[in-house]
């Protein structure tokens, strides 16, 4: 399914630009061959804002501190109690 409208395809087929969005997370609306605007999927939409609100968290960014310089210990699922 096609992904890039132009402004005109977009209003003139909007559910199935809709669709296409849903399917790959983003549909990209064009003027003269240039993105001017996107349409985003719901799921899309929610992953962007999680992404956002962790970034945006101390904890979070001291944690993947943590994690880049290898200070983090993983262990297995088996290992854990219970």
């Amino acid at each position: 399914m096609k992904t890039t409208y132009s402004i005109s395809k977009g209003q003139s087929q909007f559910p199935t630009l809709v669709r296409a969005a849903q399917r790959r997370g983003v549909a990209t609306i064009t003027k003269h061959d240039e993105a001017v605007a996107y349409v985003v999927s719901r799921e899309r939409w929610e992953s962007m804002i999680e992404t956002m609100e962790l970034l945006a968290s101390s904890a979070f960014q001291r944690q993947w501190r943590r994690l880049r310089a290898g200070k983090v210990k993983y262990h297995s699922l088996e290992a854990l109690p219970g």
